[in-house]
């Protein structure tokens, strides 16, 4: 019954690749951001399992590096093509990424987002501020294994295994199997040492 279920999906997901690739073809795969952003946020709005399924075949075309069991649900995109999505991802609804990089299997609920870095809008010396195209845009690594709870917004490295609580915003990085809270998120729970044992 297992493997039946695996070739199912399997099926699905070569049938979604197929439908998604005149997509991909006109996104340039990813080189072409007009066509990237239009795409991504088009299927960001198919509902349901079928859109999941569309969303990650999407992605798996144009993104750096997409694992295809991966699960991305409604109203979820990539705002950059600059992104990679590790193998049993799952991305909750409502999410917004820049430029990240999800390890493998780590949980990400509804309404996050993880920015391009901190200093996507700086200011002029008179302090007006400038678009985005002068700002410094930074590659987000969040590590395998964690949970970002919902409407989580990361600006920092996250490492493997952590957890970050709901509402919480990450400004500084935060180390591996760590649990951190708050605005600005600071650890509740540190990692335990070999040699403090």
């Amino acid at each position: 019954m297992d493997s039946l279920k695996a070739i199912l999906k399997s099926l699905l997901r070569g049938v979604c690749l197929v439908l998604v690739f005149p997509c991909a073809l006109t996104a340039g795969f990813g080189r072409v951001a007009a066509g990237f952003t239009f795409w991504a946020q088009a299927l960001a709005l198919l509902p349901g399992l079928p859109g999941d399924y569309l969303r990650v075949a999407f992605y798996c075309l144009t993104l750096e590096r997409c694992h295809p069991e991966s699960r991305i649900q409604f109203g979820s995109f990539f705002a950059h093509s600059a992104a990679r999505v590790g193998k049993g991802v799952y991305i909750g609804t409502y999410c917004v990424f820049g430029r990240v990089h999800i390890g493998e299997r780590t949980q990400i609920g509804s309404a996050v987002q993880v920015l391009s870095g901190r200093s996507q809008h700086p200011r002029d010396a008179s302090g007006r501020i400038l678009g985005s195209h002068q700002g410094a845009f930074t590659t987000i690594h969040i590590g395998s294994d964690c949970w970002l709870g919902a409407q989580a917004i990361v600006m920092a490295d996250v490492g493997d295994a952590t957890t970050i609580g709901a509402g919480s915003v990450v400004v500084h990085e935060i180390p591996p199997a760590s649990v951190a809270v708050g605005n600005p998120a600071r650890l509740i729970s540190r990692p335990v040492h070999a040699e403090s044992v």
